[in-house]
Parts: C-alpha cells; structure tokens; sequence
C-alpha cells in the first residue's frame, strides 16, 4: 500500500521541460528524468518539500505544436520570454493538449519517470502529475479509435461555428474543447464526460496514471461537472447521469490507490462542490484574488470560512498560469502573501522560479527559457519560510483566527494586521502579518495559550531575532505588536 500524504503538504511545481532544458545547458549533455544528477535532487530535497509537481510530462502532440507555432496571438507572448525565440525549436505544444498519457520519449519515456520517482521517494518526495479531464489533442488516438468518447457535432455545426466545431477521423465531426465563458480551445478535442465509454477510458487512463505517481493535479477539473457539461453543452452531451463525473473516476481510482491524491484547478466558486466529489485539495483562487487586488478586510472576511473547508483549499501566490508574484504583488508585498499562503491552513503551492525572484511567466508552449538572475535575498526568505513549514504544528495542530486589539486609543492600524495561531501540545506558533503599505500597531491577546506566572522567548523564525515577554501581560493586556509595512512575525514560543 502506498504510504500516506501529510496534511497541509507544501508542493513545488516545476516545468518538467524548461527544467531539464535548464539542465542540459548547464552540464552540456542531455539530461532526462531518467539522468538528473543527484547534486540536483538534493539540492531540491534540501528546500523541504512534501511533493514535487512535474507539469507537462505527457506525450506533446505534433498538432497542437504546429497551431501554436503558427499562432499570431501567441507570438507576442513567445518573444516577449525569449528574445531570441526560434519558433521551430523551442516551441514543443501545450502540455495540456495531452496526445497520450505516456511520459515524452524526449523527456525520458516511462523508464525515466519510473527512474525518477525512487530516487525523489529516497529523498521523502512524493510526486504529482497531470490529467486533463475535459479535452484532449486533436490528434490524440482516441478520436480515431473510440470516438463516442467525444462531443460529436453536425455538418451544419461545422458551417455556423467553425471555430467550435472541426473535422476529424472518420470523417467525424467534434467539439473543441473548451471553457463556456471563452472561445474553443483550436488544439484540443472535447471529451464527452456524460458518455459511459469516457467515463471508462478516464477511470482506466486515471489508473494508469496513478501506478507513476503519488496524485494528480486534474485540470480545470469543474469542466467536467454534470452541471457545467450541461450548461456548456445542451442536449449535445446526451442525458443527465444520475452520478457525477468525479464521483465515478475518483472512487475506481481509490478503489486500487485508496491514498492517492486529488488536486483541483477549480474557479467559479465551485470549491466545495468539487471537494463534495471527492477531491482532496481545491485551488484557492478567491484567496489569491482577494490578496492581490483587494482590502485587507477582504482577505480576513475569507479566513473566516469553515476550518472543514480551508483545511482543503490550495493557497498559492503564483503558478504557471498566472504572472509572476514579484510583478503582481511588488517586492515586500509579496513576501507578506507568501507568509500568509504558507501559514494558513491547506496546502501550499510554491511555483519554480517564485523562490528566485523570476521575473517572466513561461508560456507553456515553450520548452526552453531564458536564464534570470537568482535574488540571494528572496531565496533566503523562502528558505526559512519553507523550513518552518515543516513543523508538525502545521500539520497536525489547532489554527486559531485572532482579532488584535487597538494598540492605544484612536489607532486604527491594528485592521491592517491578520493574526492567528497554531496549537499542537506543547508547540505554540502566533503569525502576525502587516498586509499594508504603512507601519501598524496592535494587540494580541491569548488568554487561551497558557502562559502565566512564566516569562516566555518569542524566537520570530523568520528574521531570526528573539523577545522576552512576559506571560501574564500576554494573557491581560495582549503581546504588542508594532510592524513596518508588508512585514510579518512568525513566532515560537518557549
């Protein structure tokens, strides 16, 4: 039997073809999964991590590539990461126009991956990879040999939306896939998830994939919810099936695999739904809205929902689909979002290139990327951050939310601070950040954290400085609290 995951785990997403591209120039060699040096999977153990995520290891197809390379909206994008972009060498197609759920012969085949996994499971890595639930290449086999796995449409279909609608094997015409508020995706083939011979080859692709790693993050994965197929589709999907998508994939899986885990690409506010269905872990996205581009008041509105329901969420600051932290949220800003990601309860998602400062999102078209000046500064933050996120108090204690109190009459600022506490026997941890552009004061009372008649040392593991404080204050008048902007504690106490 598979060994279990750890609540809350902290996983690492990184670009499986940009990343072994990275390592072929530096040693001047080929490097596959199959070859990475071990200097380079210590390197990577050494940060802390629960789990690697490879993305984009599946067989790229040969369609998708050519429409991305003959692409006018993508070129800008192209050239704008790499100025001496050549479209017939480092575009390689999007890893999410799947053309077979076997590992790239070009990035080391099965053998490789199966190579990779024990050494990342000697170093206590677990592995995460892909599936596309909703759509496939258009030249994946399956349109070919199973077409009734697919969305069909008409002739006429063909005529009033072309750029829905193509014609494929069989002369048979199919569905794009697609998301229903954006136009079709032109190098995918949308699946039909109300189709019982799909359902059949997911759960069975599902678990194939599932004897190569230790869970799958499932893309878009709300796409192939009966109520958005239904929506999205009409009558087309066929009838309503009594049981959802999810709910059949996920138990054939589990029934084999019971402690493989399930990620979510989830928005729309379907979350909970798509845990109901259950998924383990679902993306946090109002979160990470809400830490970009609103108030303060926002964000502590959001960590007020059920601790059943945060404990599931995946907070992240940055992954391949959006820009980088350091653009969006701006030095300083940035490294209060990551505190709060990381201390919150659920799952962290740390993207390649986040902890060095990478400054240009990579489509994900491109299998090469241009090299970019590490931030000495950041790694070290990200370093002591992911270090004590090892601590078993995030993975098995009590979270508390606190509300601080005014530091003294007719100061406001303390509104600005988001406090609360980790509890695990004899292990205490108070995070306080500042999510503002200003200095802010206040007061945090715990009453509840035992600390009288003792004198206590609040060691902050992220600047590394220590405060004697005394407990029976800490309990009446409440620890003061006093921080420049964006700035944050992350204290133990003793």
């Amino acid at each position: 039997m598979e060994p279990r995951w750890r609540k809350s785990p902290v996983v690492y997403e990184i670009n499986t073809w940009a990343w072994l591209s990275d390592l072929t120039r530096c040693y001047d060699r080929p490097i596959t999964l199959g070859t990475v040096p071990d200097a380079d999977l210590d390197a990577l153990a050494a940060w802390g991590f629960d789990a690697v995520w490879l993305m984009g290891v599946w067989e790229r197809s040969a369609a998708s590539r050519r429409i991305a390379i003959d692409h006018p909206d993508l070129q800008a994008g192209f050239r704008s990461a790499l100025p001496d972009f050549q479209p017939e060498d480092d575009v390689v197609g999007s890893p999410y126009a799947v053309r077979r759920y076997v590992v790239d012969a070009r990035l080391g085949g099965p053998e490789g991956l199966a190579a990779l996994r024990k050494r990342l499971a000697a170093r206590n890595l677990k592995l995460i990879l892909d599936f596309v639930p909703n759509h496939v290449a258009v030249d994946h086999p399956i349109l070919r040999v199973e077409p009734d796995c697919m969305l069909r449409g008409t002739d006429q279909d063909l005529v009033d939306q072309p750029g829905v609608y193509f014609r494929g094997p069989g002369e048979h015409i199919f569905a794009h896939g697609r998301d229903p508020h954006f136009p079709a995706w032109a190098d995918t083939a949308q699946i039909n998830p109300f189709s019982p011979p799909l359902r059949n080859w997911a759960a069975t692709t599902l678990h194939t994939v599932a004897g190569q790693c230790d869970g799958v993050r499932c893309d878009m994965a709300m796409l192939v919810t009966n109520r958005i197929v239904a929506q999205t589709w009409g009558d087309r999907a066929g009838q309503l099936p009594e049981t959802d998508y999810w709910e059949v994939v996920i138990q054939a899986v589990r029934d084999q695999f019971p402690h493989f885990l399930f990620m979510a690409e989830v928005y729309w506010d379907m979350e909970w739904e798509l845990l109901q269905l259950g998924f383990d872990y679902t993306y946090d996205k109002r979160l990470y809205d809400r830490l970009r581009s609103e108030s303060v008041r926002s964000v502590l509105g959001h960590l007020y929902a059920d601790l059943g329901y945060q404990g599931h969420m995946v907070r992240f600051i940055e992954n391949h689909d959006e820009p980088r932290a350091t653009q969006v949220f701006g030095i300083g800003r940035d490294l209060a979002a990551a505190v709060l990601i990381g201390t919150l309860p659920g799952a962290t998602l740390l993207h390649e290139g986040q902890l060095t400062g990478a400054q240009v999102r990579l489509p994900v078209q491109l299998g090469r990327r241009q090299p970019e000046p590490e931030n000495a500064d950041l790694m070290a933050f990200y370093r002591l951050l992911v270090h004590e996120l090892r601590a078993p108090v995030y993975h098995g204690g009590t979270w508390q939310l606190r509300e601080p109190l005014p530091a003294w009459d007719l100061n406001a600022s303390h509104r600005s601070l988001l406090v609360f506490t980790w509890r695990q026997d004899d292990e205490r941890r108070l995070i306080v950040v500042n999510y503002a552009p200003i200095s802010s004061q206040g007061r945090v009372p715990l009453p509840d954290f035992e600390l009288a008649g003792r004198t206590w040392r609040l060691y902050d593991t992220l600047h590394q400085t220590e405060y004697e404080r005394s407990g029976d204050e800490m309990i009446s008048e409440g620890l003061y609290i006093d921080l420049a902007p964006w700035q944050a504690h992350v204290f133990r106490f003793s």
